[in-house]
């Protein structure tokens, strides 16, 4: 390790943990020593032999504090890397607060026992790492994490107030499968299937999940495609930290086939997340389908399309109306043959790698708890154009 780089722990060795290990392997001069750790050290070995031995492994189970704690005592990071479950991140900030260790993730917070994520869990750490003078970054993907650089960038440059902010977020990508997720299934489908928010005048406005659905054409030849309103974490903190924000709203696309299987699911209560007994033991039916789905991190090699990832914000200029698009382009296909992984994965893990690396580098500092959206996007970004996922801009009419 050079004098100048610094010591990164990866902790979960996933589809994103591969894409970050990769990507922070490629900037040795940033990232000298890094060390990937996973309950299943074996997946991290299979990592490491991917990249030539560039990095070293150990096991760690992130539900058990004690376990975190000792493995960021013995290694001594410079920064904690979580990309494992976000069932696990508070555990992470309380291991960081005990050693002295900055965070950053890339999803927030839910309890494991309900289909409900939001910030506030996170945001009470403020003052307790503000106090130690220690810097957690949440929600440094892509949506969150660039969506939300992609506002602070429009914000900064292209208007003088945001009135109205739509995430789009659409997969045009095919696998192949009849059912399959892109991440993690549990968490895929207690996100979808989680009752809708948006907001709108100052207030949270709650609908039926995927109730309401309408048409984009989206750019770059990928066509029109039938976008779905639902909640994402990323709305909150924008709505906190944007003024002049009267309305945001988050769209995904899911293609029919895909929603035709999860009413199935949903119906015969393979979406439940309390217990069931069966056979006399308790069966969490969520759990047991992610079990049978297929892995997302082997839908690489046979995914083919894009993602088209973007927000579309109106506001003013000078006093001017203006509406303006902002979106990045990713092919499933370029990813797997750069890291193996498909564009989902791709597209969460470049952001926390340029996330981690703006906090060594000190161009994103501070002591407390931070939200992507209330640092200074041009770095970042500039980041993520070099390192694979460049951003398009266009103004569209009123």
């Amino acid at each position: 390790m050079s004098s100048d780089s610094s010591r990164v722990l990866i902790l979960g060795a996933g589809g994103v943990g591969r894409v970050v290990a990769h990507k922070c392997a490629q900037q040795p001069e940033v990232f000298g020593d890094i060390v990937l750790a996973s309950r299943n050290e074996e997946k991290c070995r299979r990592i490491a032999d991917e990249l030539g031995g560039g990095l070293r492994t150990a096991q760690v189970d992130a539900d058990r504090p004690e376990e975190v704690e000792a493995l960021l005592r013995r290694e001594r990071p410079d920064l904690l890397l979580h990309v494992a479950l976000p069932y696990q991140d508070l555990t992470l900030m309380e291991a960081c607060l005990a050693t002295g260790v900055p965070y950053l993730d890339t999803a927030n917070y839910e309890p494991p026992e309900t289909a409900r994520f939001e910030y506030s869990w996170q945001w009470a750490y403020e003052d307790r790492f503000r106090e130690a003078g220690l810097m957690a970054l949440l929600g440094c993907g892509f949506d969150p994490g660039v969506t939300n650089a992609y506002t602070a960038w429009l914000a900064k440059h292209d208007f003088d107030r945001i009135e109205e902010l739509d995430i789009l977020d659409a997969n045009a990508g095919d696998h192949g499968l009849p059912f399959a997720t892109n991440f993690n299934p549990e968490i895929n489908i207690r996100e979808v299937t989680a009752p809708c928010r948006h907001y709108e005048d100052g207030e949270w406005v709650e609908t039926p999940a995927l109730s309401t659905a309408e048409s984009f054409d989206f750019p770059d030849g990928i066509g029109p495609l039938r976008i779905y309103r639902m909640y994402h974490e990323e709305l909150e903190s924008l709505a906190r930290h944007l003024p002049g924000l009267r309305r945001a709203q988050f769209w995904m696309t899911f293609s029919d086939n895909y929603l035709k299987h999860l009413e199935v699911l949903e119906n015969v209560g393979m979406t439940r997340i309390d217990p069931v007994e069966y056979e006399g033991r308790e069966v969490i039916p969520l759990q047991f389908l992610k079990a049978v789905l297929p892995d997302p991190g082997d839908l690489g090699a046979r995914t083919r399309g894009r993602t088209c990832i973007g927000v579309i914000a109106r506001g003013k200029k000078g006093g001017e109306p203006r509406r303006v698009y902002l979106y990045n382009l990713c092919r499933h296909e370029d990813c797997y043959e750069e890291v193996g992984s498909q564009a989902i994965s791709y597209t969460t893990g470049v952001p926390a790698m340029a996330g981690a690396k703006m906090m060594l580098t000190g161009q994103w500092s501070g002591a407390g708890v931070f939200n992507v959206e209330q640092l200074d996007p041009d770095p970042f970004l500039a980041e993520l154009e070099r390192s694979g996922l460049p951003r398009h801009r266009v103004e569209l009419p009123l």
